[in-house]
């Protein structure tokens, strides 16, 4: 008999000596249930890292994409006093390599009344209508009026929720009072009056509990300023991640030390930052319950080594080599792994494909026991972004926690001395 075939038949009998040792017999049934629940706690471990993985990936594109839509990935400001938009300056930003569409904006803190008698704190900001059609999460979440009319009436589009605390409808007045110096060098208040023409609703607090959006030039002869005069141009580029390489491009370009250019991340660090600490602490908190059931392995396939030892000794006087009796512990003790990491990945990728059902359904159960409907919105309809590096990196720990798992039992049965297996047999 040849080499080669001889490998193949110690190969099918290993094979077969890991299924039998799976399919215990009753008296041993009770390792075979260890092993079973083995299984299930891989197969669980792996799904729930991959579901919660692509939840959160999920949260951070939703919560990037409000934060970047208002405001852009690069948002170049003045260091000191007003943004100065010269014809230059626009032309060098539109020609920055990355740079898909340049934003002006001028901002300033204000009050807001209405007939109601209801006063709040506002943060108006003034735009060009190209630029405020142009923004997606302004456009695709409209409550009540429309845009058409803005920069052709004397008219503001703002938060639904702030358009509800101050009691207005489309069509009622919104009063914004901003604050001017005057020559003796005193502040006296400034009153603008405008027509309520839209609101939106982002999902966003701080946007929909404070932004007013007013045509550029009109907010400009409100304030009395020029009409190149900003608090800064925000760009918007083709791939956000790349907002830090299109921020240093742009500031070497520029060569403007009187100008400031940030990226996204950097005007967010603190908000980015906890997105991925908490991220990294869940996978490494997750990853234990698998880590317990490879420990379970360990502990059920151990158990069995013991119960076996009368069949180890009696296939080594038969002519068995450890190392057959080693290969088909492990493969017994693998196939556990293996098949859970297998079953836990496909049951995390459906569940993750189904998970918007489940949120609304959540979501309909939350509401009716009184929860804030924008805020549960959100969280329910965050999508799960199932990136495939995350689910290899899962499957290569569970194969990695299953395959350390199986080498220890796999160990121990080299080590059953026949002599010693016969005599307890």
């Amino acid at each position: 008999m040849s080499d080669r075939t001889l490998s193949r038949s110690e190969g099918a009998v290993e094979r077969w000596l890991a299924w039998r040792y799976l399919a215990t017999r009753q008296r041993e049934g009770f390792v075979s249930f260890i092993a079973i629940f083995s299984l299930i706690g891989v197969a669980l471990g792996v799904a729930t890292l991959i579901v919660v993985l692509s939840v959160m990936g999920g949260f951070r594109a939703s919560l990037v994409g409000r934060l970047i839509g208002m405001n852009g990935e690069v948002v170049v400001t003045a260091r000191e006093g007003k943004l100065e938009a010269t014809a230059p300056l626009l032309d060098a930003l539109r020609r920055a390599a990355g740079v898909k569409a340049v934003w002006l904006t001028l901002e300033q803190q204000a009050l807001a009344t209405a007939k109601s008698g209801q006063t709040r704190g506002v943060l108006v900001r003034g735009v060009r209508v190209e630029d405020l059609t142009s923004r997606a999460i302004v456009t695709r979440n409209i409550i009540q009026g429309e845009l058409g009319a803005f920069g052709t009436k004397r008219g503001v589009v703002l938060g639904d929720r702030l358009r509800i605390a101050l009691g207005l409808r489309v069509g009622d007045t919104i009063t914004i009072i901003t604050h001017r110096a005057n020559e003796s060098g005193t502040i006296a208040p400034r009153y603008n009056d405008y027509e309520v023409l839209a609101s939106f609703a982002t999902n966003r607090y701080e946007f929909d509990n404070a932004l007013v959006f007013v045509p550029l030039d009109m907010l400009q002869d409100d304030l009395e300023v020029d009409h190149n005069s900003l608090s800064s141009i925000d760009l918007e580029i083709s791939n956000a991640d790349d907002a830090p390489k299109v921020a240093a491009a742009v500031r070497a370009s520029l060569k403007r030390p009187d100008l400031k250019v940030s990226d996204w991340e950097t005007l967010n660090a603190r908000f980015v930052g906890a997105l991925e600490v908490e991220k990294v602490m869940m996978f490494i908190i997750l990853t234990l319950i698998v880590l317990v059931a490879a420990l379970n392995v360990i502990a059920s396939f151990t158990m069995l080594v013991r119960v076996k030892r009368g069949s180890i000794a009696i296939l080594r006087t038969m002519g068995a080599s450890p190392g057959t009796v080693v290969r088909a512990f492990f493969l017994s003790a693998a196939a556990v792994g293996l098949v859970g990491t297998g079953i836990g990945t496909v049951l995390g990728l459906v569940v993750c494909a189904y998970l918007r059902p489940i949120a609304l359904g959540l979501g309909s159960l939350l509401n009716g026991l009184g929860g804030g409907a924008a805020e549960i919105n959100f969280i329910t309809s965050a999508p799960a972004r199932v990136q495939a590096g995350e689910v290899l990196a899962v499957v290569a720990i569970a194969l990695a926690f299953s395959l350390a798992a199986a080498a220890y039992p796999a160990w121990r049965s080299a080590r059953v001395d026949p002599v010693e297996g016969l005599r307890h047999e």
